[in-house]
């Protein structure tokens, strides 16, 4: 996915701050590759006419591998998780990436 992405691409994560820029991305990436073991499944693709918004809707299969900071403790727990991202193109690269999921939902799971 980051040679889709802008150099200047801004990420809107679910819970915290946007990143700007295709290194924070690649960081966020790294982090969540360490912590999580994730298959995303049922995906489907929308796009806008004109080419410049697009989106995703899928299932997050995922194993919890290593505690997350402020999260509950890693301990291998599976989750199954409907999650959306959104994202805006330009010049044919991704310049924005937004993702929703239901956190509250994330954390009962891995907390049962």
């Amino acid at each position: 996915m980051l040679a889709c992405l802008s150099d200047d691409v801004r990420h809107h994560v679910n819970e915290g701050q946007v990143r700007t820029g295709k290194d924070l991305f690649r960081d966020f990436c790294d982090h969540m590759s360490r912590c999580y073991r994730e298959e995303l499944t049922d995906m489907v693709i929308f796009d806008a006419k004109g080419g410049t918004r697009a989106a995703a809707e899928f299932v997050v299969n995922g194993t919890y591998l290593e505690t997350d900071a402020g999260l509950p403790e890693a301990h291998g727990q599976t989750y199954i998780l409907p999650a959306g991202s959104f994202f805006t193109l330009k010049d044919g690269l991704i310049t924005r990436v937004v993702t929703y999921y239901n956190l509250a939902d994330w954390v009962k799971q891995v907390s049962a």
